[in-house]
């Protein structure tokens, strides 16, 4: 078992090295490190309400290319359809069908070689979408594949509006790593994500030159209130001075916005060999506070710029086939 961590540790390393090869560093097959999954007669991705044995997961997904994964189901399906109208396979409004529909744990839209996808809210409902997800594109028999997460998150010494890629995740002691409990024993994964996704994403921000993008570490925590050292949960053991200094402390040691699921989005690309990029835009400084105070409009137009980011990458690559 410690074997295998070297072996993905050593896996994502690699990353560090992969714009010295700019033209394979995006082109890598989805690794599953399982031998079990070999032994089995049906896979049932159970979440997904999809199964090797029920559905032919080549004919349904093999075309995929690009997968993007939101928190909430609206956003995944607002998401299609704005890739619809960019790769003009369709209208902003089209009703594209929910493939995990009878399912109510997440949602899926299909839009060509697009694959959107929600994952809910923290590490560990992520994660499970994750694991199905990785198993599917084996199954499915994809190939160069890129993942790419977007969501909101709060920034920290960022104007609101900033949309920030993660250049790698820590935990709350600024540890570069996601620790997983394994019967009984801590695993480390590290949480680095792809430099060169991270720079092409840069690139399409200057190309749009419509708000600021910024590359960041990212602060991951478990808990949206006293993990991220709010004042305005239901409990409160510190005080306003105790969060200002670990603010600050995050600042100085590189990150720029705190969200929920970025380390096991990064861990589990290094682990399959997806090149993976965590684009989240902040909704507010933390350093003025902790509570978001901007309109429903100015939110939604917040939310979006993510999404045009990615979706510029995709169209790049898409009519460059």
């Amino acid at each position: 078992m410690h074997s295998d961590v070297q072996d993905e540790q050593a896996m994502a390393c690699c990353n560090k090295d992969l714009c010295k090869k700019e033209s394979t560093c995006l082109e890598k097959c989805v690794y599953v490190s399982n031998p079990y999954l070999t032994t089995m007669k049906d896979d049932i991705l159970y979440h997904f309400d999809l199964g090797t044995r029920t559905h032919d997961l080549p004919g349904m997904f093999g075309d995929v290319k690009f997968v993007c994964v939101g928190g909430s189901p609206w956003r995944m399906k607002s998401f299609a359809q704005y890739m619809n109208v960019v790769l003009g396979l369709g209208c902003a409004t089209a009703d594209i069908p929910d493939i995990c529909a009878h399912t109510d744990r997440y949602s899926m839209y299909k839009v060509g070689p697009v694959l959107a996808i929600s994952h809910g809210m923290g590490i560990p409902s992520i994660s499970i979408m994750l694991h199905e997800l990785i198993k599917l594109l084996c199954h499915a028999k994809c190939s160069d594949v890129v993942a790419f997460r977007i969501g909101t998150s709060g920034g920290i010494g960022v104007q609101p509006g900033t949309v920030v890629v993660t250049r790698v995740s820590v935990d709350p002691c600024f540890n570069p790593c996601l620790k997983q409990n394994v019967m009984g024993m801590t695993m480390s994964y590290p949480t680095a994500l792809n430099e060169c996704l991270a720079q092409e994403m840069l690139k399409c921000s200057k190309e749009l030159n419509k708000f600021d993008t910024i590359l960041g570490t990212t602060l991951c925590t478990s808990d949206f209130y006293e993990g991220q050292a709010r004042l305005d949960g239901a409990f409160c053991h510190y005080t306003a001075e105790d969060k200002m200094n670990y603010l600050r402390c995050a600042y100085e040691a590189g990150v720029r916005n705190i969200e929920m699921e970025s380390a096991a989005f990064a861990a589990m690309c290094n682990r399959s060999g997806l090149p993976g990029a965590v684009l989240c835009v902040t909704l507010l400084d933390r350093l003025q506070g902790d509570q978001i105070c901007s309109s429903h409009e100015v939110l939604t137009e917040y939310q979006e710029r993510p999404q045009m980011l990615v979706g510029r990458y995709i169209k790049k690559k898409f009519c460059n086939k």
